[in-house]
């Protein structure tokens, strides 16, 4: 029974559904031009200089970690590979915050700037 009802609200459901289906899009549209969404935001944070900038700072540290330690794909031992990959992770999360911190210190030192300008 269960498929027989399944199989006649199946056909009395598509054209309903397309009618449905088509309202709700032309309100999505008209909602995503009036108001950004998250993901809006993240690719304009991910299309900004500063991450741009701090993408190139990571895979600079990390290559210069990478040749500091010798890696090569002719390296005997997979042990000494794992580590000089997790040293160089390490140097680019550390080239990253501190290239975080200088930009953090760069926007209070304008803020207190604008700050003396608005009072004066």
């Amino acid at each position: 029974m269960a498929r027989k009802t399944t199989k006649s609200s199946a056909k009395a459901s598509p054209s309903r559904s397309k009618s449905n289906t088509s309202g709700s899009r032309r309100r999505s549209s008209s909602k995503s031009s009036a108001a950004p969404t998250a993901g809006d935001a993240f690719i304009k944070l991910l299309q900004s200089p500063l991450v741009a900038d701090l993408v190139a700072v990571a895979a600079t540290a990390a290559l210069a970690s990478l040749a500091e330690k010798g890696f090569s794909k002719g390296s005997d031992s997979k042990k000494g590979a794992g580590r000089a990959v997790k040293a160089a992770g390490k140097a680019a999360a550390a080239a990253v915050g501190r290239r975080l911190s200088t930009e953090i210190d760069e926007i209070k030192k304008a803020s207190k700037k604008g700050g003396a300008r608005a009072k004066a």
